[in-house]
């Protein structure tokens, strides 16, 4: 996701490079989740969407505690697989709640506490510049890497470290590449000579614009550039590489500067509606300012990458390819979920290879941002703009808790009788309204659409919608309501870059 400065008539491009045809061309809209028939542990299982597994990961490892061992998302089953152990003699009955969830649940040999303990060994004994390793769940086991320069001695080392842990505990593999971060000098973002990609445009703490890029590209240059040798745009605010994690964020010099979030493909705008965590298994989508889009798959979690800079923790690991500049560019799925940031890897768009990503949702509660234009539903873990409820007000009556779709910013689209978010009485926004709100302000068919113009309504609030920055305010849209005209471009005021003013 490049920065790109526009004016208000201009078409957005919110994601640097030119799109590879391939990727786009399977970036289209997937079912909704929905029960399958059958019978025993099948007669319960769901089809699910990646995010909606997701989602349901988070909640079972909390219900199943110690005896949850890592999930993974069957992209060809479209369900969610949970790893149990120790259920011999189930007290709690919690295998039966996973699969009442809609989960696939099968009981394998190493806990989460053994995985854990077996990559310490790794880090304690095998910290080599060139090896990687991560939590595997669809084998149960950690998968070490061992790059080009891995050998001699530091081969021999990594080899029996592994051996140590035993054929069922971890397993080695050799990469043909070299694990390198991903900078490069170039377009795209430059600072001090390095160019990189930009992640995803987000609020930060004290409410001024910002967008999360690669630590690594933090810390190489504190100001930085949307174009070659220009005037610098964004200055850093806070960077961490190497260590737990390689993100920085970096606020936008002009504190007027638009920043609502999506990333453009080059062939379509995906909307950027939350931030998740990511799911073995699960496909996802990279935009980098070198090589454009490409998908592939989730490999592993907890990643430890042991570049030639230092040790990064907690990364994702994946096999989508990536080259140097594309550091910091985006991770997505195509469903609208802030995934990661792209880190560095092996290999190239060419040949393949691993690459590494910082965790979105990590890197926005270390640095106290928000994703997108905060407070327009686009932040928050479980955000959704305009997520409402039989009476609107986006909160599950039975237990007072936001529905999906609420989290921090919850209710943006919050509506009263006339749906125009505004409490008749006071003149004020009501809940859901304030500053950004009206996000998903519905009328009396829950469209956001007028009617008789054909036209979003009002949705109250200053600075109404999410990225309003037309006459209305309401976010950019046309007659369907999605932001983009006949083209497929961003209309007027849905950009999810930056403008300045």
């Amino acid at each position: 996701m490049s920065h790109k400065r526009v004016t208000k008539r201009k078409a957005i491009v919110a994601a640097g490079g030119v799109a590879a045809l391939g990727a786009a061309a399977i970036l289209l809209p997937q079912a909704n989740a929905s029960q399958d028939g059958g019978s025993n542990n099948a007669a319960t299982v769901k089809t699910l969407k990646a995010g909606d597994a997701s989602d349901l990961a988070s909640q079972l490892e909390k219900l199943l505690g110690d005896a949850f061992a890592g999930s993974y998302y069957d992209s060809d089953g479209k369900q969610l697989v949970v790893n149990v152990v120790n259920v011999s003699g189930d007290e709690n009955n919690v295998v039966v709640q996973a699969k009442k969830a809609g989960a696939k649940v099968r009981e394998v040999e190493n806990s989460t506490a053994e995985l854990k303990a077996a990559a310490q060994t790794l880090k304690t004994k095998a910290t080599i510049p060139g090896t990687s390793w991560a939590v595997d769940p669809k084998t149960n086991k950690i998968l070490v890497t061992a790059d080009s320069t891995v050998t001699g001695t530091k081969w021999d080392k990594i080899e029996s470290t592994v051996k140590t842990l035993g054929s069922s505990m971890a397993t080695i593999q050799k990469s043909a590449g070299t694990l390198k971060p991903l900078v490069s000098g170039g377009d795209a973002i430059f600072g001090g000579g390095a160019r990189c990609s930009l992640g995803f445009n987000v609020t930060a703490g004290d409410g001024s614009p910002a967008f999360l890029t690669a630590g690594h590209c933090g810390v190489a240059a504190k100001q930085w550039s949307d174009s070659q040798d220009g005037q610098p745009i964004a200055t850093v605010d806070q960077a961490t590489f190497p260590g737990d994690g390689d993100f920085a964020l970096v606020k936008y010099d002009d504190p007027n500067t638009q920043a609502p979030s999506e990333v453009n493909t080059g062939q379509q705008t995906v909307q950027i509606s939350q931030a998740a965590d990511a799911t073995v298994g699960t496909q996802v989508f990279r935009m980098g300012s070198t090589t454009g889009l490409n998908d592939g798959q989730v490999l592993g979690l907890d990643a430890t990458v042991n570049y030639p800079e230092g040790t990064v923790t907690g990364l994702i690991q994946t096999d989508v390819c990536a080259e140097p500049g594309d550091s910091g560019g985006s991770l997505f799925t195509q469903d609208g979920q802030a995934i990661g940031l792209t880190s560095g890897g092996s290999g190239d768009c060419t040949v393949g290879g691993e690459t590494f990503f910082q965790p979105v949702t990590t890197a926005l509660a270390a640095v106290g941002a928000t994703l997108g234009a905060g407070g327009a539903g686009a932040g928050g873990a479980g955000a959704g703009a305009g997520a409402v409820d039989e009476n609107g007000d986006g909160i599950d009556d039975q237990t007072g808790e936001a529905i999906q779709g609420g989290g921090a910013g919850a209710g943006a689209g919050a509506v009263d009788e006339n749906g125009d978010g505004i409490d008749d009485q006071t003149g004020e926004a009501i809940q859901g309204g304030g500053a950004g709100a009206g996000a998903g302000a519905v009328d009396e068919n829950g469209d956001g659409i007028d009617d008789q113009t054909g036209e979003a309504i009002q949705g109250g609030g200053e600075a109404a919608a999410n990225g309003g920055a037309d006459e209305n305010a309401n976010g950019g849209v046309d007659e369907t309501g999605n932001g983009q005209d006949q083209s497929g471009n961003s209309q007027e005021g849905g950009s999810g870059v930056t403008e300045s003013h």
